[in-house]
């Protein structure tokens, strides 16, 4: 790990108006966070220092971090704790966060992944910009997969960054070094992105929640457009409230791109967390899209099996109804996902250093037809409107999270571009077709399976309704409490 400031912490100390417990304050999540500093319990300061001390003595086992900002975030802890003494208000205020590093953040370099990248970045990206003015304090950028192609985040110039709860085992990517550092809280939450299930594989494989936004919700500038419209930002945190706290502080519509649909809703997504949803039409669905070839694994069945009766028992009405996926929709993600690779690879200033599996997948998005792209975007309103049919008379789509455990780490070195792009389709065959349609999709925990490992679900939701989103699955953390549960080696 690249540490910008390095300094050595003692143990971080003792909360001055009551005693905290160190450990439940370091998985307490953000909103829990902000409320514990707004209320004098604990200071910006000790809880900075908590968070660079927990990345000190663990994150040498996991590899999330890139780089730290340890000097700059306990100067700004520091003034926190001063506004906030002389009567100063911000949601976040003094709130430790990190970034993913394919999101800029000022006077930093923006590594994707790779060796491959350039000077450092002038100005914070836009959602970066806003939770500083929340007063958010940015402790550090974390790892990804180079380009943020992968669902495992493993790179040449980065290393391996691993799971918490086994550390033989990939966190998911691409926003894999946010999930891992959530999930050991090192830190309360992570930004992330999702192109084609980048935010809800993390979540999924390490018990956290992590939603995928309506397109168009959270700025991406100064991005334009990442992966020809399939990535969002979004975030990976403990609880359903930190999820609805951020989309509180960020989610207007964003300014690099019109959103779909032309006006999204306002109204406070926390507000979801305290109304109880009403009897939901739930539809469910194991069906494998077209094209990937894949098979749904024991214990991820059982989550969503034991997910379906959790619901039941709450009240709504669950059937099994499949989305029509055609023979379309995956050509249509990798069109868009391929050519945004290529683009991204010719604007790195350094494209020579990419790794060779990476110039690998560049080149087959240089091979595209000309008018794949026109095709793909052209189609997607009729995707939408066909893969929504699902969402006609239901609120909600439920399906598996992912087909499969994390893969192992080092299971795909040395594959080439196709063989590994068909081995993890079937890890994660659920997540994609609902970035090209636009709309929300969460990844909720579900349990554990036999092998000790998270499982996770996914709902989808109608276009532009984080809000029923955030309410069921706030429901379902009332039931089963997932933030309670933690990696045995880091709690």
């Amino acid at each position: 790990m690249h540490v910008a400031t390095r300094i050595l912490l003692g143990a971080p100390r003792s909360c001055t108006v009551c005693d905290v417990d160190a450990t439940d304050l370091a998985f307490a999540g953000i909103a829990e966070q902000a409320r514990l500093i707004a209320a004098g319990e604990v200071s910006s300061r000790e809880l900075v220092e908590l968070c660079l001390k927990r990345i000190e003595l663990h994150d040498s086992k996991l590899n999330a971090f890139r780089v730290l900002f340890a000097e700059r975030a306990l100067m700004e802890a520091q003034q926190a704790d001063a506004r906030r003494g002389a009567g100063g208000l911000r949601p976040l205020l003094g709130v430790p966060i990190a970034v993913k590093d394919d999101i800029d953040v000022a006077g930093e370099i923006t590594a994707m992944g790779t060796n491959a990248y350039g000077d450092p970045k002038p100005a914070d990206a836009e959602v970066v910009r806003l939770l500083r003015d929340a007063g958010a304090i940015v402790i550090g950028k974390t790892n990804v997969p180079e380009l943020c192609m992968w669902p495992f985040t493993e790179t040449v110039t980065w290393g391996s960054t691993r799971n918490p709860w086994d550390l033989q085992r990939a966190p998911g990517g691409s926003s894999g070094g946010s999930g891992a550092a959530v999930a050991a809280g090192l830190v309360g939450a992570a930004l992330g992105s999702d192109g084609a299930g980048s935010i809800r594989i993390p979540s999924a494989w390490c018990g956290l929640f992590g939603l995928k936004p309506q397109r168009g919700r959270v700025p991406m500038a100064p991005a334009l457009e990442p992966w020809h419209g399939l990535s969002v930002n979004g975030l990976l945190g403990r609880t359903v409230a930190d999820t609805a706290l951020f989309l509180d502080l960020v989610g207007a519509s964003s300014v690099s791109a019109p959103p779909t649909p032309p006006s999204l809703p306002t109204t406070p997504f926390s507000a979801a967390l305290t109304q109880r949803p009403p009897r939901l039409r739930i539809a469910v669905s194991t069906r494998i899209p077209t094209g990937i070839v894949s098979s749904l694994e024991a214990d991820a069945k059982r989550a969503l099996e034991e997910t379906v009766e959790l619901l039941r028992s709450l009240g709504h009405h669950t059937e099994e109804l499949h989305p029509d996926y055609g023979l379309d929709t995956i050509p249509s993600v990798l069109t868009r996902m391929l050519r945004g690779i290529h683009d991204q690879a010719m604007e790195m200033e350094n494209r020579g250093r990419l790794e060779r599996r990476t110039r690998a997948m560049a080149r087959i998005g240089s091979l595209l037809p000309a008018g794949a792209l026109a095709w793909s975007r052209d189609h997607e309103s009729a995707l939408r409107a066909r893969l929504g049919a699902v969402l006609a008379d239901h609120d909600l789509l439920l399906t598996p999270a992912t087909a499969k455990p994390p893969p192992r780490i080092g299971q795909f070195e040395g594959r080439g571009a196709i063989w590994t792009l068909n081995a993890v389709a079937g890890l994660v065959p659920y997540n994609a077709p609902w970035n090209v349609t636009g709309q929300p999709a969460c990844s909720v925990p579900a349990g554990f399976g036999a092998d000790g490992l998270p499982r996770g679900v996914q709902l989808v939701g109608r276009v532009a309704d984080e809000s029923t989103l955030i309410a069921l699955a706030a429901e379902i953390e009332a039931e089963r409490p997932w933030a309670q549960s933690r990696p045995p080696l880091f709690s």
